[in-house]
């Protein structure tokens, strides 16, 4: 290839001829005189070598080093570099005797060193030649000539025509190891291949990224190195040595016995096959028979698993998806060339249950998707698998356009319940799909039916129906369609819908009528159904409406939702109480504020569990059950005890929560218990608190409990409010952050008591759209 040189184009600012001239003068000279001035330093210069190259040598350190350690001597010493170079490189050829001395020992045991390499590669030879097969070769290669070496495993690569590698023998590897590596396709890169393809030995000294191999998950730090194994110009395979740990850099001893260990494996490989001529399927040759693409496929088993199957045979007809030749799939893992294949439900699945179970499989319009590289190819095949033996068959054929529609089609027709006719007017002939058979309940080879045979069949009640279709089709020419009741052989009736066309002789007579038949059985007793389903719903959403307004006109008769202000002697009360704003969502939650015989003020509040007018029902009768109990003038405690049972044993699972206060107005003090209630607030000096806790558990859950009581000093100016959880309640909040929200609101007073708890109810943190009471108590100055 010629390189693109620009065009030269006059340049109109360079120098004369004359000046350019005198310039390459001077340098010419001034690189002769550079020359001269080197020739006279050369020796000098030579011996400061020298000598930092035996200060180098000493210190263990690099040239650049040296020099300057040159240099600080002679600064030291006083003298000239030159002069310190001399006596270094004078005292150096004074131990040149010592030194010759120790290079004959070293070479004495290199020698030695070598000849039990020798000894070494001899019994590796002998054991290797005395083996049968290339396997027991590569076990002598390790225990004789490797094992010394302190390797670990080795394996012996069998290089094939199609450009595969093959694991023709190994040592110090699992076995399970040595099966998934038993063949390697072409397009794969492994360490063996790059020492192929480079043709010449790969060192991997414990680097963390290199090409894949055998071994890699039970060897991750070792090192490895591939060394090609060929002889007479002709590479046969590569022969792979794996240590445990990193290494260092081997001498040329090690690296010559390693070169002679490869040609001895080439020498294996060339006049010994390593095994026995892989036997032929039976299944190949039922394979070739066949027209469409087959592939013959034999397992892969792992610890009692088939974790693959090799891609054994290719029949002629065979055409892969993705266009690649027979030669790239035959040998390969079925997996690795149809990797889509292994999703949940796919082909690879199918594959091991008719290995495992024997049944043979027919896959019809199953969508088949190959990825090769980045590109995906996918079509509808159908397919079929058989186990014959050991070893399985696998038999598709791709859906072009026109057997796609086709099978569209059925498809439509049998989820459609449609059956397609074709009757000739002129010869008779009739011509009905499998599907019309199906619908009128008939056997194929009883024989079509023909129109005029059609009112015999049909509903006597929908004659007329029939027979409007018939002339509108038949008589006049017209397209038509009707819906009948059709009598099927076995005597039970469809309900089935006609519709049809002619096909008319130059416009005027039908010749012959097209049409199809579609069962609307399922629809009509659907629409039956949907329409009882309507009418019983409206009936149900009525009942629920009524019921709503009888529990909301219950609800207001005996909880007003405004109420005036209540007096007595040493309280003002305020109440307010809000509905449910769904009306379907009325629950059981009051309030009771009276004044006993004894002149005592009671105070309660409470909510029962659920909603609608049962819930409703169970409010009215505790609210009544402790009007009554408290003209005994017992204390709060002992009315929630009497409560409690009531609840259990005079209601039927009824559960609820309550608080029952007394004030005393003769000592300002009220006495309280609750029921699994929130507790009340204490309004006093513009600050609200929650009263100390009392125990006290939920009505309706077990008989006889005892209900502890507090007891409030009350001064004048100090309001009590009691609440139901629907004024705090929030779907996104907890009950500790609502009832923070509620103090907040609740500090801010105004001087009255209505406003206050109409900015309550109005600014609360409730969003869950419940019932809700507020009850206030306001000791009067």
């Amino acid at each position: 290839m010629t390189a693109n040189v620009p065009a030269v184009r006059p340049d109109l600012g360079r120098p004369p001829v004359d000046e350019a001239v005198g310039r390459l003068a001077a340098t010419v000279e001034r690189l002769r005189r550079e020359v001269r001035e080197a020739q006279n330093s050369a020796g000098g210069r030579a011996l400061i070598e020298l000598a930092a190259g035996v200060l180098a040598d000493r210190l263990d350190c690099g040239l650049a080093a040296a020099h300057q350690q040159l240099e600080e001597l002679a600064r030291r010493a006083g003298g000239t570099p030159l002069e310190i170079a001399a006596d270094i490189v004078g005292q150096a050829a004074e131990n040149e005797l010592s030194a010759v001395t120790r290079a004959f020992l070293a070479q004495t045991e290199e020698a030695a060193e070598e000849a039990a390499s020798e000894d070494r590669l001899k019994a590796a030879e002998n054991a290797a030649l005395a083996a049968d097969d290339t396997q027991s070769m590569a076990v002598s290669l390790l225990e004789y000539a490797l094992a010394p070496l302190e390797a670990s495993a080795v394996a012996v690569w069998a290089a094939d025509a199609d450009g595969s590698l093959r694991l023709a023998g190994s040592a110090g590897f699992t076995p399970a190891e040595a099966r998934r590596w038993r063949h390697v396709p072409p397009a794969v890169t492994t360490l063996a291949r790059q020492a192929l393809t480079d043709r010449r030995p790969v060192w991997l000294l414990g680097e963390r990224r290199h090409p894949p191999s055998i071994g890699q998950a039970e060897l991750p730090r070792g090192s490895r190195v591939a060394v090609p194994a060929g002889t007479g110009g002709r590479l046969l395979g590569v022969l792979e040595i794996c240590w445990p740990r990193p290494l260092e850099h081997q001498p040329p001893a090690v690296h010559r016995q390693l070169e002679s260990l490869a040609e001895l494996c080439a020498y294996t490989l060339d006049h010994r096959p390593e095994t026995e001529p892989e036997e032929v399927s039976p299944l190949a040759e039922f394979a070739d028979a066949v027209l469409d693409s087959a592939m013959v496929l034999k397992p892969v088993v792992a610890e009692d698993e088939v974790v693959d199957f090799v891609i054994h045979h290719l029949n002629p007809p065979f055409t892969d998806m993705a266009g690649r030749p027979r030669s790239a799939i035959v040998g390969t893992r079925f997996l690795e060339s149809y990797p889509m294949s292994a999703r949940a439900g796919g082909l690879f699945e199918r594959l091991v249950y008719v290995y495992a179970t024997g049944d043979s499989l027919r896959q019809v319009g199953d969508h088949v998707i190959v990825r090769v590289e980045d590109l995906t190819f996918s079509g509808p095949a159908t397919y079929s698998v058989l186990r014959q033996g050991g070893d399985l068959l696998v038999m598709w054929r791709m859906h072009d356009e026109s057997t796609r529609l086709a099978e569209l089609l059925q498809h439509a027709q049998r989820l459609g319940r449609i059956g397609g006719f074709e009757e000739n007017l002129v010869t008779g002939e009739i011509i009905w799909n499998d599907h019309l058979f199906e619908l009128h309940g008939l056997a194929p080879e009883s024989g079509p039916l023909s129109l005029a045979e059609l009112p015999a069949r049909a509903h006597p009640d929908d004659a007329a129906a029939v027979s409007s279709f018939l002339r509108a089709l038949l008589d006049h020419g017209h397209p038509a369609a009707a819906a009948f009741r059709l009598q099927r052989q076995d005597g039970s009736y469809r309900h089935m819908r006609i519709s049809a066309e002619p096909v008319l002789d130059g416009g005027v007579r039908p010749v012959a009528i097209r049409g199809a038949y579609q069962d609307v059985s399922s629809q009509h007793w659907t629409e039956i159904a949907l329409e009882a389903t309507r009418d019983e719903l409206s009936h149900t959403q009525e009942q629920a409406a009524e019921q709503a307004r009888l529990t909301l006109r219950l609800q207001h008769a005996i909880m007003p939702p405004s109420q005036r202000p209540l007096e007595t002697p040493q309280l003002r009360v305020g109440v307010r109480y809000r509905p449910a704003g769904n009306q379907a969502l009325v629950g059981g939650d009051w309030y009771d504020v009276l004044t006993l015989p004894n002149g005592k003020v009671l105070v309660s509040i409470g909510d029962v569990a659920g909603h609608g007018i049962q819930s409703a029902t169970d409010m009215v009768v505790l609210r009544n059950a402790l009007r009554g109990l408290s003209a005994t003038g017992a204390g709060p405690g002992q009315l929630l005890y009497w409560l409690n049972n009531v609840t259990v044993h005079l209601t039927d699972n009824v559960t609820a929560t309550a608080v029952c206060g007394v004030f005393d107005p003769e000592d300002g003090l009220l006495r309280w218990a609750r029921a699994g209630h929130p507790l009340p607030i204490l309004l006093r000096d513009g600050k609200a608190e929650p009263l100390p806790e009392v125990d006290g558990v939920v009505l309706g859950v077990l008989p006889d409990l005892e209900f502890s009581e507090g007891v409030v000093p009350l001064v004048p100016g100090d309001r009590i409010l009691l609440y139901t959880d629907g004024l705090i309640e929030r779907r996104d909040s907890s009950v500790e952050e609502a009832l923070h929200h509620l103090l907040s609101i609740a500090a801010a007073r105004d001087s009255e008591l209505d406003p206050q708890l109409d900015d309550l109810l109005r600014h609360g943190a409730s969003d869950t759209e419940d019932d809700t009471c507020v009850v206030a108590l306001e000791v009067k100055g």
